[in-house]
């Protein structure tokens, strides 16, 4: 058997050296211990996207597949000292924010941020109903007031979008993604992303086909989108998952409206993908390209990864059709 030589130490550094490191991108978020939003969310989705994260803990969230119980709220001097830390270090090219976990967090955030205005900033507001209506009403403001005059992109249902910019809408049709970015201009963001708008049904049978749309969008109209078929199930992570693959993508320097295009086109094939792990929704699958197709027969090792074609197996080896969820390829 031939062996590969072992570079020295001195050759390994040079090969290092010589490949070029990936983008770095620090996403401000919540600790979701269910895996499916939050830095969980953010780190598998920016490492999919071929990025590196930063991730920086905001809040640690009580909650479970189905629902947010309660919060931990980090020290808003813990976030800086985290951050600062690693920017010190680490060459960052995007951000991304999250749920920050209180109104003294959001400043502390954009006092950080400022620092680094000239990379693009994607902001993803979720559904914070679950908070004490104090506590989340003076969120919202820090929100408006600090984080969307940094962002180049605020992302977000279209409801919690039009409850957030357009409070007082009260006309008898929803809010379009034009005038939900009309009020985000206002307040500092060129861009609104808008998740979840839904479409009028057309079908003859009423329930089939249903489809909701995702509009990026600016004060002057709609720029681009993708309509998805509406789901039969509920997910978890989902505004996290597009919104920090947008932020990959924005960090190494894609043109915006591709971007959006890419990052929608991959949040769907993960809730295609998707799968539930609990007894609550459904948590979006980020790595659904790692996945064998359910046909294909692999070649398994002694220790059951899959091995190169060929045309006999190896002493211990087996054959294997492998199904989703099973050992996934390494890219």
């Amino acid at each position: 058997m031939t062996t590969a030589p072992i570079p020295s130490a001195d050759g390994a550094q040079e090969l290092i050296q010589d490949q070029a490191p990936p983008a770095c991108v620090m996403s401000f978020n919540a600790s979701d211990p269910s895996g499916a939003s939050g830095l969980s969310g953010d780190i598998s989705t920016i490492s999919a996207m071929g990025a590196h994260p930063l991730p920086v803990v905001t809040s640690v969230l009580m909650r479970d597949t189905a629902e947010v119980f309660d919060q931990h709220v980090i020290d808003a001097d813990a976030i800086v000292e985290q951050a600062r830390s690693v920017l010190e270090d680490v060459t960052a090219s995007g951000f991304k924010v999250g749920f920050l976990g209180s109104a003294e967090n959001v400043s502390a955030v954009a006092e950080v941020l400022s620092d680094y205005a000239e990379l693009p900033l994607v902001s993803y507001l979720p559904n914070l109903s679950w908070m004490e209506d104090d506590e989340q009403q003076s969120y919202l403001d820090a929100f408006r007031e600090l984080i969307l005059p940094a962002s180049a992109v605020l992302v977000g249902n279209h409801k919690t979008l039009t409850d957030f910019l357009l409070p007082d809408w009260d006309a008898d049709r929803p809010a379009s993604p034009r005038e939900l970015a009309v009020a985000a201009a206002e307040h500092g963001a060129p861009f609104v992303l808008v998740t979840g708008v839904m479409l009028p049904n057309k079908s003859v049978n009423k329930g089939q086909n249903q489809f909701i749309d995702n509009v990026l969008a600016s004060a002057q109209g709609a720029l681009t989108g993708e309509k998805f078929e509406l789901f039969e199930v509920s997910f978890i992570g989902a505004g996290d998952t597009l919104s920090s693959a947008l932020a990959s993508l924005l960090a190494v320097g894609s043109e915006l409206q591709a971007a959006v295009g890419e990052a929608l086109q991959f949040l769907d094939q993960s809730l295609d993908a998707g799968f539930r792990p609990g007894m609550g929704n459904v948590v979006p699958d980020r790595f659904f390209w790692a996945l064998p197709p359910e046909d294909e027969e692999l070649m398994l090792g002694p220790d059951g990864l899959p091995l190169p074609d060929d045309d006999a197996a190896p002493e211990g080896g087996e054959l294997a059709n492998l199904p989703p969820g099973g050992p996934r390829r390494v890219h």
